[in-house]
């Protein structure tokens, strides 16, 4: 099956033929549909956030049909439709029996074994799964824990999204920061995660939803998507324009580049004793500086978030029925379908803030 494969980091994808093993255990075989290109893999591309080892199948935000599973599967058959995961759990540790399965300690060992076959490989040689997913290839072999099924009217590009940047956005909103009615927000960043954001807070009864960008293009989507105002950073200070908007500041705000510059931005942002949340993955190397004696003396917080600190079993199918009842926008964020052969091209243009998401296609 064809993968589009990192062999060097930075390095462009390599679309390559690599052979899929068959599933035993708790294993699922699917037939990728759909996979969203998204920022982390950016990172990844250009060494910024780099792998245990190369090379490698990027991708990780997917959906697909189950062809086979191992005898061990209980939650899916062959012929469901499923969204992918990179938040696989154990479902035996603390954390995850604590329900913080975003933070399984366990779960970069589900994978196979080195007594085993590998599950991809090139002439021979092993090749990394991402996140153990591996979602730029037309199968991903996943555990059982790492998919969940989703009512088959639900696009498989649509689908593909829920599978990071809906569940990270709504999730931060709506389970990690528990943003409460009436509340105002400011979202940094309006990208296919702040988007989704927006949703989530528009979703939990905020009364404000501040959006802040550099891109004009992109604070007019997230108008559409529930912001009740903008600010354009390209042309004001940030921090002093959602002050001034406000009266003071907010009562949280999110961060959804990865940049520690905006990071300090969110925390200048929010009002005292309040919380500024880190969604954006940024550089292993980067340093985010904050003022001790500033954070004490206004009891604010700095929280980071990952994936929403969702349980994506549970919040994907409701995310899909949301979708399907018309309480979130989702077809809007996907800026174009293109093919295995184009993801190189889809990157550059991700670099480039010339798309929201674009989603590879496999038929």
């Amino acid at each position: 099956m064809r993968a589009a494969v990192l062999h060097e980091a930075p390095g462009d994808l390599v679309v390559e033929d690599l052979a899929i093993a068959q599933p035993i255990g708790r294993e699922v075989l699917i037939r990728t549909k759909a996979s969203g290109l998204c920022h982390s893999d950016l990172h990844v591309i250009e060494g910024l956030l780099p792998l245990p080892a190369l090379p490698a199948a990027l991708g990780h935000e997917a959906s697909g049909i189950v062809e086979a599973v191992g005898p061990e599967v209980t939650s899916v058959a062959p012929g469901d439709h499923v969204i992918t995961c990179l938040t696989q759990f154990c479902g035996t540790c603390g954390e995850c029996q604590a329900g913080r399965v975003y933070v399984c300690r366990n779960r970069h060992g589900l994978g196979r074994g080195p007594d085993r076959e590998p599950t991809l490989s090139l002439d021979g040689t092993p090749v990394l799964a991402m996140a153990g997913l591996g979602a730029f290839a037309e199968q991903m072999l996943v555990h059982e824990n790492g998919v969940v099924g989703v009512e088959p009217e639900v696009p498989f590009d649509v689908a593909a999204l829920i599978g990071c940047a809906v569940l990270t956005g709504v999730g931060s909103a709506v389970n990690g920061a528990r943003i409460r009615p009436g509340e105002t927000v400011a979202v940094i960043g309006c990208g296919g995660i702040g988007l989704n954001i927006v949703q989530g807070c528009r979703l939990a009864g905020a009364g404000r939803i501040i959006a802040v960008d550099l891109n004009a293009d992109k604070l007019e989507a997230a108008r559409g998507f529930g912001a009740t105002d903008v600010v354009d950073a390209s042309q004001d200070d940030p921090v002093a324009a959602v002050q001034a908007l406000t009266g003071g500041g907010v009562d949280a705000a999110f961060e959804a580049i990865g940049l520690t510059a905006t990071a300090e931005q969110a925390l200048a942002m929010v009002l005292p004793g309040r919380t500024a949340y880190l969604v954006g993955v940024p550089p292993v190397d980067s340093a985010m500086t904050i003022s001790g004696a500033g954070v004490v003396l206004q009891a604010k917080g700095v929280r980071g978030l990952f994936m929403g600190n969702s349980h994506f079993k549970v919040d994907m199918p409701r995310l899909a029925r949301h979708y399907l009842e018309g309480r979130l926008e989702l077809d809007r964020l996907v800026s174009a379908h293109i093919a295995l052969d184009e993801v190189n091209d889809g990157y550059a243009e991700l670099k480039a803030g010339a798309t929201l998401r674009s989603v590879i296609m496999f038929d």
